[in-house]
């Protein structure tokens, strides 16, 4: 079945997005990220969606993790949502941009207070001796920050955004004679989406 497509992909996106939002049972903002290296070696994991700006899709991450890293290294990422209960995905490919520091403070302060200590305490993609001593080090730095409610955000916590270049809307067909349409950046704006064989 046909869908109706506008012009802009952001408008479809968030229409899609809140489909998913009042049908997905869990983290209808899951996605998938994929990074690669300066070697060009990729890895995937599932991040969530924070916000969907002009600067695009956004996310907050430590900065020092294994995809800090490969963001430093290559600023160029891939996305893909996936709404089993809509029986649709949506792919994004862009180039990767930091977020102003004033939005990172602003997100990380709307925050649980757990969540703040979490990361301080977490050194993502770093060995860790047992999960015990991960407990001993937030216990340690709860009491560090007893009192105070206004927790800073560590200096390597920061948020991103995949700036897209490239999207795709997928919707599931009979016979996997799915729907498939493209997205492309045509300078400021968009190139007319057009279909893709399934």
């Amino acid at each position: 079945m046909t869908t109706n497509i506008p012009p802009d992909p952001f408008i479809l996106f968030q229409a899609w997005l809140k489909e998913a939002e009042e049908k997905e049972i869990n983290d209808a903002n899951a996605m998938c990220l994929a990074t690669a290296d300066k070697a060009g070696r990729p890895s995937a994991r599932m991040v969530l969606l924070k916000d969907l700006r002009p600067e695009g899709f956004c996310f907050y991450t430590n900065s020092q993790s294994r995809k800090g890293d490969e963001l430093m290294e290559n600023p160029a990422a891939a996305l893909l949502f996936h709404w089993k209960s809509l029986r649709r995905q949506v792919r994004v490919e862009g180039t990767v941009v930091s977020l102003p520091d004033s939005l990172t403070d602003q997100y990380f302060a709307s925050r649980p207070r757990g969540a703040r200590i979490g990361a301080w305490v977490s050194q993502q993609s770093r060995p860790l001796v047992n999960y015990q001593a991960l407990k001993d080090e937030t216990a340690q730095k709860e009491q560090s920050f007893a009192g105070e409610e206004n927790i800073p955000r560590p200096d390597y916590w920061k948020g991103y955004a995949v700036q897209p270049q490239r999207l795709e809307f997928w919707i599931d067909g009979e016979f996997r004679l799915h729907e498939r349409y493209i997205y492309e950046r045509e300078g400021d704006g968009w190139r007319a989406p057009h279909m893709l064989y399934p």
